[in-house]
């Protein structure tokens, strides 16, 4: 299948000329009181957008995620690369990843120094939760009589500058020599760029590492140790934290998830840093994943759905999230890193594409 049918794009007014909040748009999702929720990866936020027009949300107000969950510092990006929303729980995960100091092209010596530089900004071992309440997110919510559970923002527990995520992933017969070895993101290092979540079932895609044309999706389950500290089921006799599911998507990691119904849309792109197509597949019925699989071309339970039309040098689709409108109940919105200028209208306003899902 080719190009899937675009059905129509949304117009975002973030109301603010500053590139990194509305041109470097990295994760996407809907609440149930009808706000779409963005996140940068170059930012200590999210943004909340609501509907002022039909397929038009503006409005923008920003939150700081450190005012509810706790970070390692103020100062390090968190690299929000995946959002979701389940059980009024606004989720959010960093990249897990560690970065190659980037040239800037002005002294070759100096460049050839930075890249021998990898970096860890400790804010990208970020997964957590947030209440949100009609439309704000709030720290803590106490029970009451529309309902019973008491909702507090939490993070999954951090051991020294890391998480018990990486702790758990360290021994992993696939994954644990890319975390020892530090390979960055965008060189097949460990980089977790989606997220879904149903109840306290997490579904992280990681963009790397790729294993012999093969992405990984991590699953694990989550449970509230103590107020604000989330930590990980057992998933097996042999007490492991996690399952693993490979899927081969042509070759390509995962750029962003989301769940439609049960099953899990995924977003492929490269693993590296290169300009190439990118597609949309469908992994069905993933909350009836029991062990651990590997689905490739001939499995009955991946599909590929549509590629995205590709622009080289622009428009690479960073968020997924499911978008009802002209009579279609689960199209796909897509919001986009790196957009072409034609998707800018005006300063502070971009557009994002909304896709019809094949039948």
């Amino acid at each position: 299948m080719t190009d899937g049918f675009l059905l129509t794009r949304v117009l975002m007014r973030f109301g603010t000329e500053d590139e990194d909040v509305y041109q470097e748009l990295s994760a996407a999702a809907f609440t149930p009181d009808g706000h779409l929720w963005v996140g940068s990866d170059e930012l200590l936020g999210v943004e909340r957008l609501s509907q002022v027009e039909p397929f038009v949300f503006g409005d923008r107000r920003h939150f700081e995620l450190g005012n509810y969950l706790e970070l390692f510092n103020e100062d390090d990006e968190i690299d929000i690369e995946g959002m979701d929303y389940s059980n009024d729980y606004l989720w959010f995960v960093g990249s897990h990843s560690s970065k190659r100091k980037k040239p800037k092209g002005k002294d070759v010596e100096k460049d050839i120094e930075k890249l021998a530089g990898i970096k860890f900004d400790l804010n990208r071992f970020l997964l957590g939760r947030i209440p949100t309440i009609n439309g704000e997110l709030v720290k803590a919510v106490e029970p009451s009589a529309a309902s019973e559970k008491e909702l507090t923002a939490a993070t999954v527990q951090t051991l020294d500058d890391r998480n018990i995520l990486i702790e758990s992933l360290k021994d992993d017969e696939h994954l644990g020599i890319f975390i020892s070895a530090q390979i960055p993101s965008k060189e097949n290092g460990l980089d977790i760029e989606g997220l879904a979540v149903y109840g306290d079932k997490v579904f992280l895609g990681l963009r790397g590492p790729v294993l012999r044309g093969l992405a990984v999706i991590l699953e694990i389950e989550v449970e509230e140790k103590e107020a604000g500290v989330l930590t990980l089921k057992n998933l097996g006799e042999d007490g492991k934290l996690y399952k693993k599911h490979f899927v081969y998507l042509n070759g390509m990691g995962i750029r962003e998830l989301c769940l439609h119904g049960e099953d899990l849309i995924i977003l492929a792109g490269p693993t590296m840093a290169l300009e190439a197509l990118m597609s949309v597949f469908c992994l069905k019925n993933v909350l009836e994943f029991e062990g651990e699989g590997i689905f490739g071309e001939d499995s009955d339970r991946l599909e590929k759905l549509f590629d995205l039309p590709f622009i080289p040098g622009s428009d690479r689709a960073e968020g997924l999230a499911m978008f009802s409108c002209l009579g279609e109940k689960d199209a796909l919105m897509v919001v986009y890193d790196s957009p072409n200028e034609r998707r800018i209208p005006a300063p502070g306003e971009i557009f994002a594409d909304v896709f019809r899902l094949p039948s």
